[in-house]
């Protein structure tokens, strides 16, 4: 497994429906990361966004037989995690955002979960993770659609056509939803803009 392998998401999704089990961690070492924190944000629990993501993940090896490259493997992975979360949703009503740097009273401590950098003081370290907690407090109040179109292009570095065709909607409809998440995040977080 290369991490630096030439091959294409699309290219390592059909070499791995064809048994190449080395495309597929190739493929998870390229998306794990904006993944698991584009279903962080949108749902607001990380364990539960550790239960949608390998859920997720069980999807893409469920249907790599089915697998044909459509579209860009961005977009399909994606598509699959906006369905999860509407999923989710239905089941899960949700009274209140927890916010992705928990409860400093549980266990899910956020200086745990963040170690110390040792180039930070202590007063940076906090102050790194009350910023932390402004932008998620400041992405829970976003409504549901524009939230996941500002985390899908964030986290997920999609375009707004891949967006679009994720989440089933049109390509204006996504760049709306984005510029009225960037015009409410930059109004709340206009202090440290």
């Amino acid at each position: 497994m290369a991490a630096d392998d030439p091959r294409t998401d699309e290219g390592l999704m059909l070499a791995y429906r064809d048994g190449d089990a080395d495309a597929f961690a190739v493929l998870y070492g390229r998306h794990r990361t904006r993944l698991f924190r584009y279903l962080v944000h949108q749902c607001g629990d990380e364990k539960q966004a550790e239960e949608l993501y390998q859920d997720i993940w069980l999807r893409v090896v469920n249907a790599r037989a089915e697998y044909e490259p459509l579209a860009k493997f961005s977009t399909w992975l994606f598509r699959i995690a906006h369905h999860r979360l509407i999923d989710y949703y239905r089941r899960h009503a949700r009274d209140k955002v927890l916010l992705w740097e928990g409860n400093p009273e549980t266990d899910d401590n956020p200086i745990e979960q963040y170690p110390a950098s040792p180039d930070l003081t202590p007063p940076a370290q906090l102050e790194r993770l009350q910023l932390r907690a402004r932008i998620s407090a400041a992405l829970a109040e976003l409504p549901e659609p524009q939230r996941e179109a500002f985390l899908m292009a964030e986290e997920g570095g999609m375009t707004l056509e891949e967006i679009a065709s994720a989440t089933g909607t049109g390509r204006e409809t996504v760049k709306s939803r984005l510029r009225y998440a960037m015009t409410k995040l930059r109004q709340t977080l206009k202090d440290l803009i």
